[in-house]
């Protein structure tokens, strides 16, 4: 039989594991992390304005580029802040989980575009390389150390929202990269104010844009790893697979299935075999519990039955019993998991 399709009267025990509904934090508190978000969003904004004014007075294109990182910037925290309201609230309908994954779609939102952002501002760095512009280097310096300030003040509000969520931790890559940004206009305003180096804006810039495109491909990878449902990246399914196969009365593991429902909430679901004579009820208590204690994983669905006494009738004295029997689960998904040398 299927693990999936198997009729929930005929298993001996399925269910959640303890605390799953309701016992666990699911994702990112909608109203404390909202308001810290709100915080850095009203700084930002107000900021900007003022940049985008001194930047094209000053000619300066790391100000510009600046205060372009700063609309950015904004736009992620109001779609961290609309995202963080959709995967509040509660699973209805079609959507079982809720809309729990809108914050991870912030998250890709985000990381892209600090990616355009960044081809956008290496194109111009280059162009400015091979023909620098006059820049007014003191007011360019002015309104980068206010930058700093303004910055610093942003990236601690969000540092104090759960950073955890994805969601969060984009909206924050983005203030951070922005922190930067203003850190190396200030280092290339004062080159420019003591040198007349002209050359400094574009190659500040040029190193804002290698951090930015660090912190947009991270969150691209993070956020579609949980799209792609593949294992928390703290987590061996294999190696897991092995530990719960380990338990006694246990004697095979198979559609062993981790997953992240969104960030912070891992999920998981396995089909388990336990011998003849064993308590599926306990068995199934003892795994929930191992799973809750040593990988956090509350969220669990799992099908406990007995394995087919026929086959153990024909294992020959001192040998592990082979489940190859069609009857017990027509095709596993994955890897098969027994307390025995097999496959990864």
């Amino acid at each position: 039989m299927s693990a999936h399709g198997h009729d929930h009267g005929s298993g001996h025990a399925q269910g959640h594991g303890p605390g799953s509904h309701g016992a666990h934090a699911h994702g990112v508190s909608a109203g404390a992390d909202g308001r810290w978000l709100a915080t850095a969003l009203a700084l930002i904004t107000a900021f900007m304005a003022v940049e985008v004014v001194v930047g094209v007075l000053a000619g300066s294109l790391a100000l510009i580029s600046d205060a372009a990182h700063m609309l950015t910037d904004a736009a992620s925290i109001v779609l961290s802040l609309i995202a963080m309201r959709l995967a509040a609230r509660p699973a209805r309908g079609g959507f079982t989980y809720g809309l729990k994954r809108a914050e991870i779609l912030s998250a890709q939102a985000n990381g892209l575009t600090l990616l355009l952002l960044g081809t956008w501002l290496a194109y111009e760095s280059v162009r400015r390389l091979i023909d620098p512009p006059a820049v007014e280097g003191g007011l360019m310096l002015v309104t980068a150390l206010v930058g700093i300030a303004v910055n610093v003040a942003a990236t601690w509000c969000i540092s104090r929202a759960n950073r955890s969520s994805l969601n969060v931790e984009g909206a924050y890559q983005h203030i951070l990269n922005d922190l930067f940004a203003f850190i190396g206009t200030a280092v290339a305003a004062l080159v420019i104010v003591l040198t007349g180096f002209r050359r400094a804006d574009p190659i500040a810039t040029l190193m804002v844009v290698a951090l930015m495109a660090k912190a947009g491909y991270g969150l691209l990878r993070d956020s579609g790893r949980i799209f792609l449902e593949a294992a928390p990246a703290d987590v061996d399914p294999d190696a897991l697979g092995d530990r719960l196969v380990a338990l006694p009365a246990v004697v095979e593991v198979h559609d062993l299935h981790v997953w992240q429902i969104t960030s912070g909430q891992a999920a998981l679901s396995a089909h388990v075999l336990v011998e003849p004579v064993g308590d599926c009820h306990a068995v199934r208590r003892d795994l929930e519990e191992l799973l809750r204690q040593d990988y956090g994983i509350t969220h669990t669905t799992l099908q406990v039955d007995h394995a087919p006494e026929q086959v153990f009738q024909v294992a020959l004295p001192g040998e592990r019993p082979r489940l190859d029997d069609p009857g017990h689960c027509e095709e596993a998904h994955g890897p098969v998991h027994r307390e025995e040398p097999h496959e990864h």
